[in-house]
């Protein structure tokens, strides 16, 4: 290598640093001898919500919870200057949000200015999520046997009793017809309950194409609107640079009615009611696929907000879960069945509830071809 050819790449070299440290998926950040943040990468600025000027203003232990182990770990790092690493970290806060566990590893920067330290942040939140989601996947199979039994052996007994009571409602008395009524009747949500179930049994193949996901959003949104919607505020907060993703649009949809329902009945008739529609790319989330060693990536991120009264923290873990619900007299499949379409498109929904503020997180994975609604793209002014 010539000289001149040494100088330029030398020249490159911090541009090149900086590429690389913020293409790592994981929050990185540098603290100097005082504990300021004196540089972060992009993941960092998304992990604790602020830009890496304003970040640069604060101490470290300004940004995470009061006597957190990661002040213990930065100052064994300055002591011993030796690399340390520390697993399941509670960095949960008010700033950062809850559920927040870490995995943390602190290293010593050997370069001025001394007692510096390096501190890179892997979020343990979205594997547990993951894990749950498989779970999710296994109750729901498990109701897929359910319904196929009940479609057998329930359906046809009902049949003969709906045409029983029918019968009887012809001959007996004008004052017990209530009753004859209130069998058929009783015997019809029985059927319809089962029909529900019956779609958990369904594994045909479903057609998927390229689709931007911001007109299945905006469809979604104008049946909600115009139905059960109408009373509560609903606002976007779009990526227009988001590539399509490969779907089934009528099982989309069927998804997002499902998402935004809950949630405007979870808001009820609260004047300031207000349900948010956003969508990102979120690069670095892969998921294994059972029996291969093949990784989907998950970068497209779609969610639905809600201010409503949030779900309780013990029914969290297992929202997702066939007959559970908070609703009087829901059937508890809804968000089983949401679980059911996303896992089949190979993606994952997960759902986050803190006081008020609940969001339901879908992450999908992207098309490599081209969005059949690219002109609502343009129309709407998306790119």
């Amino acid at each position: 290598m010539t000289d001149k050819a040494a100088d330029q790449n030398a020249a490159k070299a911090p541009d090149l640093a900086l590429a690389v440290l913020n293409s790592i998926q994981n929050p990185v950040i540098l603290v100097d001898v005082d504990g300021h943040v004196v540089f972060a990468n992009w993941e960092a600025e998304s992990f604790f919500g602020a830009s890496a000027n304003h970040l640069a203003k604060h101490k470290v232990s300004t940004l995470i919870p009061f006597g957190s182990p990661l002040l213990t770990l930065i100052e064994q790092v300055r002591e011993r200057r030796a690399p340390v690493s520390e697993y399941r970290v509670d960095l949960s806060s008010p700033r950062l949000g809850a559920d927040k566990l870490a995995d943390i590893y602190v290293a010593p920067v050997t370069t001025e200015p001394a007692g510096s330290v390096v501190v890179v942040i892997q979020e343990r939140s979205m594997a547990d999520k993951i894990d749950r989601q498989l779970t999710h996947r296994g109750a729901a199979r498990s109701v897929t046997g359910l319904a196929s039994m009940l479609a057998h052996e329930i359906k046809n007994p009902l049949s003969g009793i709906r045409g029983a009571a029918q019968l009887l409602e012809t001959s007996v008395l004008d004052e017990d017809r209530a009753l004859t009524r209130l069998i058929r009747d009783e015997t019809d949500r029985i059927v319809s309950l089962v029909d529900r179930m019956e779609v958990f049994s369904d594994e045909r193949p479903v057609d998927r194409v390229p689709l931007n996901i911001h007109a299945v959003l905006d469809h979604v949104k104008a049946v909600a609107k115009a139905g059960f919607g109408r009373n509560v505020k609903i606002t976007e907060l779009y990526d227009p640079s988001l590539p399509p993703v490969f779907a089934n649009r009528d099982q989309l949809v069927q998804v997002f009615l499902n998402l935004i329902k809950n949630a405007a009945e979870a808001i009820g008739d609260r004047p300031d009611g207000e349900i948010q529609l956003t969508t990102a790319y979120r690069p670095g989330i892969r998921l294994s696929v059972a029996g291969t060693r093949e990784k989907i990536s998950l970068p497209l991120e779609f969610c639905v907000h809600d201010n409503g009264p949030g779900v309780p923290g013990d029914l969290l873990p297992h929202l997702f879960d066939p007959f559970i619900t908070t609703k009087t007299n829901g059937s508890g499949l809804g968000l089983a069945l949401v679980a059911k379409i996303i896992g089949g498109h190979g993606g994952i929904v997960e759902c986050d509830s803190q006081g008020s503020r609940t969001t339901f997180r879908v992450l999908m994975p992207a098309s490599r071809g081209v969005s059949e609604d690219d002109d609502f793209i343009k129309t709407k002014g998306h790119i």
